[in-house]
């Protein structure tokens, strides 16, 4: 199985919750080590273009204001098949959909404010990685 790096940010919510650290066990639990990891309050147009990829859909305006409401915590997550195993043990985006024992089922608290953000292929997990990480913080 490849290693593989993959970007975890986890939200206001979580942050505001004080859930980083029982987040972060999980992921390690599961066989993920965070080779860098900062805690930041995004701007709104460091928001915006992170997620500019939905800048046209509905929610994006919500997003955005969601993800500046407080600090986040970006990390880099590193191990096999880290892409897909970090989002497995997130879980689905909507909280009610998502399987139990998963980050999202278990702290939640809506679809929007889910706990955890999680690159969704390889190729995205670099360049979201090298928007909030220069090559040096990344030490694995």
């Amino acid at each position: 199985m490849p290693i593989e790096r993959t970007l975890s940010i986890l939200k206001p919510d979580a942050t505001r919750r004080n859930l980083t650290g029982q987040i972060n066990a999980r992921l390690e639990a599961a066989g993920l080590r965070i080779v860098a990891q900062k805690r930041l309050h995004l701007t709104t147009a460091q928001a915006e273009a992170f997620y500019a990829v939905h800048r046209e859909r509905g929610f994006f305006r919500d997003l955005v204001t969601f993800m500046t409401s407080g600090p986040v915590v970006a990390q880099v997550l590193e191990g096999e098949n880290a892409v897909a195993r970090n989002r497995e043990v997130m879980g689905a985006t909507d909280p009610a959909k998502a399987a139990p024992g998963t980050i999202r089922k278990d702290f939640a608290e809506s679809i929007e404010a889910n706990s955890a953000h999680g690159s969704d292929s390889a190729e995205n997990a670099a360049v979201e990685i090298g928007f909030f990480f220069a090559a040096i913080e990344i030490v694995g």
